[in-house]
């Protein structure tokens, strides 16, 4: 039970640091000229970015599938990179510049990837990862308005579910990038010995659930009888049962904290119906944004009581799921009406 308490109070700290971050980045990326699209409403621009998971997705199987890791790992590095260089940007100040570089932002960058390729250690990783995830939701949070936003969450969720109940694919990409110490996981050590760089794992679910138990192993699913804590590449949760947190660590992807972030950064920085900003220093929050944060917990909470019970689960239907719902119950609280709440007004 203090296993379970320590797990379930790191994740929540971490799923709310990225929200905040994301939060605090939203108008300083705004002022920086960074927004990708030109046009925010369009909720076409969400079907581009989910194909882009889906092209991701392909080269990342691709790569374990023939023994090209060291592919799979520049790009992930390179992607820490490039989304560190754009938080450090609006964050570090720009004491040294060279050709209107900020020196001591590229530096600091650089520090997270080289971080990452020589010293992997969950602390590197979170890090890194709390870097990346705040980066990419204040990101996409000022370029998907609140349609294309919700958009991108329901057809995530969809995707998430066939990845895992399906098709399975998730879970296999899961378990290879896990070798590869990649900031795709958070990772939250539940002893005080634990080292990320000693961690081993079965190559999928179902050897590890054969393995503990050959009786008990769902050969269909790969999730009965498995001991992983929560093992997810992008935007799945996979959990063993509960005696699984007598391992030294639990994990969550990193997809999982940052995807519902994109709704929460996208209400606090487009303000459907114009909600008052929240008296909070540094962080544009308000009502609506509240409550897609307590809605995307309370999902949180919900799918870490469920892969404790020892299933495999994906993440985001109810993550996703969650940070809708908690935003439409802080509009409606906000005065806003939901076809406004929801973007729909310059369609009906």
């Amino acid at each position: 039970m203090k296993r379970a308490a320590v797990a379930v109070a790191a994740t929540v700290g971490l799923f709310v640091v990225v929200q905040l971050g994301s939060l605090a980045l939203v108008q300083p990326f705004m002022d920086a000229g960074y927004q990708t699209v030109e046009d925010p409403s369009d909720p076409t621009n969400s079907l581009l970015y989910v194909g882009a998971i889906l092209v991701a997705t392909v080269v990342m199987l691709g790569a374990m599938r023939f023994g090209v890791d060291q592919l799979l790992q520049g790009l992930i590095v390179f992607s820490a990179v490039f989304l560190s260089f754009y938080v450090f940007t609006v964050v570090v100040p720009p004491l040294v510049t060279l050709g209107g570089v900020n020196v001591p932002a590229v530096a600091a960058a650089l520090a997270v990837g080289v971080g990452l390729l020589v010293y992997p250690e969950w602390y590197v990783i979170d890090a890194a990862g709390i870097v990346m995830g705040a980066g990419a939701a204040g990101l996409f949070g000022i370029s998907f308005g609140l349609l294309p936003a919700i958009v991108l969450l329901v057809v995530l969720a969809a995707y998430d579910a066939a990845s895992v109940y399906g098709t399975e694919h998730m879970l296999t990409l899961a378990s290879g990038v896990m070798d590869l110490r990649l900031p795709v996981v958070l990772v939250i050590p539940l002893t005080l010995s634990y080292s990320f760089l000693r961690e081993t794992g079965p190559e999928t679910l179902a050897d590890e659930a054969d393995a503990d138990d050959p009786d008990e192993a769902d050969p269909e699913s790969g999730a009965d009888g498995d001991e992983t804590d929560e093992l997810e590449a992008d935007d799945s949760s996979d959990d063993g049962p509960a005696d699984a947190l007598e391992r030294d660590a639990f994990f969550i992807g990193l997809g999982d904290a940052v995807i519902p972030s994109v709704l929460v950064a996208s209400a606090a920085f487009f303000r459907p119906g114009d909600p008052a900003l929240l008296d909070v220093p540094g962080i544009a929050l308000t009502v609506p944004a509240l409550g897609a944060m307590l809605g995307t917990i309370a999902g949180l909470l919900v799918l870490m009581w469920m892969v404790m019970k020892g299933r495999a689960h994906a993440g985001l239907p109810l993550l996703n799921g969650g940070a809708i719902a908690g935003y439409l119950v802080g509009a409606v609280a906000a005065g806003v009406a939901l076809v406004e709440a929801i973007g729909l007004g310059p369609y009906l």
